[in-house]
């Protein structure tokens, strides 16, 4: 069993030169409230930490701000990536996956949701690679006709979010993860400690899911993949955010053989 990750170091950078071959993730971005300099303005953001894994293992992330147009044709998106990540962030419009909003249900976003659903689809129908991080496990989901619990402590589960806005010591718990699963090798199989910050979480699955990490002990689904796809991961943790150089590493890899119109073995 491994310890937890010390949230508070910092990665390696990545030195490898870039080429034309170099695989580019595009990260859907999130419209927050940002301050810099003298300003103060509604932006649409990806958080660094993001940003500096996808670099140290080895690609370049771009960010995609949810767009009416591109939503409606994801296409224009999807032909200038070669993998594509959903981040964490607001909860989904209840709505997306056909149930009726609850008061436990926080801010949500309805034009980001349909950007990363209508994106989702469309990737997941190329066959592109795709990692959902927390929200984006619950965005894979939902894109395939699954729905989400819209609070776990309402439905018997264990807190999830200990610590509302942090990811630090205090928010670790632990996860039984599948062997040889992309789950595995993002953070080791078996019993692994993995940080934790949501208060949702997966309730059907979506078509063609399946379950490879589940919280301990109980059993919330942490990892779900798609095995008929190349490359389709959706975890509930923050790999991110931890000292993992290589977390991102399998997801890159699975990139770069479509950017160079190479395959897989």
């Amino acid at each position: 069993m491994t310890t937890a990750p010390d949230p508070t170091a910092t990665h390696e950078s990545n030195t490898s030169e870039v080429t034309a071959h170099t695989p580019i993730i595009g990260v859907c971005a999130a419209f927050e409230t940002a301050t810099w300099g003298f300003w103060q303005q509604h932006a649409a953001i990806v958080p660094s930490t993001y940003l500096n894994k996808i670099a140290a293992a080895g690609a370049i992330a771009v960010g995609l701000a949810p767009d009416e147009r591109a939503a409606r044709n994801p296409e224009l998106i999807l032909d200038r990536i070669d993998g594509l990540m959903l981040i964490g962030g607001l909860d989904l419009t209840p709505g997306s996956y056909g149930a009726v909003r609850t008061r436990k249900t926080e801010a949500t976003e309805p034009l980001r949701d349909t950007f990363e659903l209508n994106l989702t689809r469309a990737a997941m129908h190329r066959d592109m690679p795709i990692l959902g991080i927390c929200r984006g496990m619950q965005i894979l989901n939902v894109a395939t006709g699954g729905t989400l619990h819209q609070h776990l402590r309402d439905e018997g589960f264990a807190e999830h979010r200990p610590r509302p806005g942090r990811l630090d010591g205090e928010t670790f718990h632990q996860v039984a993860v599948r062997p040889e699963s992309h789950a595995a090798a993002l953070s080791g199989s078996g019993i692994q400690v993995v940080n934790s910050h949501h208060h949702q979480g997966v309730a059907v699955l979506g078509e063609g899911a399946v379950v490879t990490a589940h919280a301990l002990p109980d059993r919330l689904p942490e990892a779900v993949e798609w095995p008929r796809h190349r490359y389709v991961l959706g975890v509930q943790w923050h790999p991110e955010a931890v000292e993992l150089t290589h977390a991102l590493t399998d997801f890159v890899a699975h990139t770069t053989p479509m950017h160079a119109g190479a395959s897989l073995p």
